[in-house]
């Protein structure tokens, strides 16, 4: 997930270098179709102007790293930037009425 601001930023840029906290823990924290709902969630409830960004785990190669997390489940962290040209779909999350995001059908 991306702020739209900081993501157009990037796209501009060539690259994407996270969240404030990404930075401070050293990777881009990413989820897997199985996990962003709850981070989501968890970390973003009532974010406005978020984007969902799809990117196909193979294509960011070694700099890619599971690691365990809460409760143990692997979560992939990229170690280094985000070229925009790698990401497969950038789409918006809307907030509903709970305050929580709009996800489209995950892969």
């Amino acid at each position: 997930m991306a702020d739209k601001s900081d993501w157009d930023a990037a796209v501009r840029s060539g690259v994407y270098n996270g969240t404030a906290n990404d930075r401070a823990d050293g990777f881009i924290h990413f989820s897997t179709a199985d996990t962003v709902v709850e981070s989501a969630a968890k970390h973003r409830a009532g974010a406005p102007n978020l984007l969902l960004i799809a990117v196909e785990a193979e294509k960011l190669g070694s700099s890619l790293k599971w690691e365990a997390a809460r409760g143990g489940i692997l979560f992939p962290h990229l170690y280094g930037a985000l070229d925009p040209a790698l990401v497969k779909s950038a789409v918006d999350l809307p907030l509903g009425a709970d305050n929580r995001h709009l996800f489209p059908e995950l892969e």
